[in-house]
């Protein structure tokens, strides 16, 4: 009886309620009908202990850095930057858009905190060059995939905790597809632009007008290269690297760059933590409904079903892209790493699939789903930022999202794509 708790949780989740409830509610309902009441103080203890893990500390330390960030002006700068660089080509701002979308995400690792902050900036100035305000907020919603894809990753350390993988080797493998997909939409903006006309945003900056941007942004470029060296070099680990992010950030704001105050530091801290609290309640909810899954025995009927369709593994890669697909239109990335991560990745891993590639192929699949029609959650925090219809948004984000589907299946049958960079600094073997 226990293998329906999926389909009660997706019932849950069709008639309205929050994820974090569906996640513990469904499990619950179906232990208290098979008379498993010991089981149920177990799911619901699980959701403490699945929170209580100093690897998940780094979560909170990255979305407090990407608070004062964004707090203290950076944003705007990494924009000035990206448009000294590209804004003269045609469709120059949205290919600043993207940019600053790859920028960012160096910064934050958050898909809805990237929608947030560029699209308030962005989507107002691109509609006053004379796009329509769909197309701005869907290449808005679209580039803002990257953040969590190109370290630091919020997913990412979640499937590390999930997973037992090297925080380190999934943040070195999210960096070329990260780029690929930028790269990748930026080439439809081109294509796009030439169809349509799109305006340049500016005339082309000079060499010393590229330098003081490249001055401005500096010190906000900085963080990605001290989270990365840091790691890499052996001076402090991943969770340790998200708290001297927030420290970097902290300090930039308040005294180097000074576009922080005080009087901004409570305000910043408490939306970090309200943010933070529901990554973490997700966490632990998902990590008790984990534990329902090895009860249910599903992963051994899933992995039984799923080997029974095919014995090659490139077709079985296709299907579970697909399934992939179909769950991150529904559900939040982190939760569903933490449900379906233990199911799949032990199949794949056994059919000759590196954990750390299996691991991107999930995380950059799941994370396109936050984009992706119907309830993408990036869309309607798109549709809020433009006051522009999810619906009008989802018909114009299909071309981006047909280039992001392509960079997925490049990744998932091209291993070198995303190992490149973990192998030559010697995290995987």
């Amino acid at each position: 009886m226990l293998v329906w708790f999926l389909p009660v949780f997706l019932l849950f989740l069709m008639v309205g309620l929050p994820v974090f409830f569906g996640l513990l509610a469904a499990p619950g309902l179906l232990l208290w009908l098979n008379g498993q009441e010991r089981d149920i103080a177990l799911l619901y203890r699980n959701v403490y202990n699945g929170m209580d893990s100093f690897p998940l500390m780094a979560i909170p330390f990255f979305m407090l850095a990407g608070e004062l960030m964004n707090r203290g002006g950076i944003t705007m700068r990494l924009v000035e930057f990206s448009q000294a660089m590209m804004g003269h080509l045609r469709g120059g701002l949205a290919h600043v858009n993207v940019l600053s979308s790859i920028l960012f995400a160096g910064l934050s690792g958050s898909a809805v905190a990237d929608t947030s902050a560029l699209g308030s900036m962005l989507i107002p100035a691109m509609e006053k060059q004379g796009y329509t305000r769909r197309f701005a907020a869907a290449i808005t919603a679209a580039s803002s995939v990257i953040g969590p894809v190109i370290p630091p990753s919020g997913i990412m350390i979640i499937y590390a905790y999930v997973m037992g993988e090297s925080v380190a080797a999934l943040f070195l493998a999210g960096i070329v597809p990260g780029l690929m997909v930028g790269i990748g939409l930026m080439i439809m903006v081109k294509l796009q632009a030439d169809k349509y006309g799109f305006p340049a945003a500016t005339a082309k900056a000079s060499w010393g007008e590229r330098g003081q941007a490249s001055l401005k942004a500096f010190f906000p470029l900085m963080t990605p290269v001290i989270i990365l060296g840091g790691i890499l070099g052996g001076i402090f680990t991943p969770t340790e690297a998200s708290a001297v992010a927030a420290g970097y950030a902290l300090i930039v704001g308040l005294f180097i760059l000074r576009t922080l105050g005080p009087s901004d530091i409570p305000a910043v801290f408490t939306k970090a933590a309200l943010t933070s609290s529901v990554v973490l309640l997700l966490v632990g909810a998902a990590m008790a409904f984990k534990t329902v899954v090895s009860l249910s025995h599903t992963p051994e009927i899933l992995a039984e079903f799923i080997l029974g369709l095919s014995e090659n593994p490139l077709m079985l890669l296709f299907l579970i892209n697909l399934l992939l697909f179909v769950v991150g239109m529904f559900l939040d990335a982190g939760p569903a790493i933490i449900i379906l991560g233990p199911i799949l990745a032990p199949i794949f891993t056994d059919l000759g699939v590196h954990p750390v590639h299996f691991a991107i192929i999930m995380s950059v699949n799941l994370t396109v789903g936050l984009a992706t029609p119907p309830m993408g959650l990036v869309l309607f925090v798109a549709s809020s930022v433009s006051n522009e219809r999810v619906e009008t948004i989802a018909k114009a984000i299909l071309p981006f999202l047909a280039i992001e589907v392509l960079v997925i299946f490049l990744i998932t049958y091209v291993p070198a794509i995303s190992m490149f960079v973990p192998r030559i600094t010697g995290f995987v073997q």
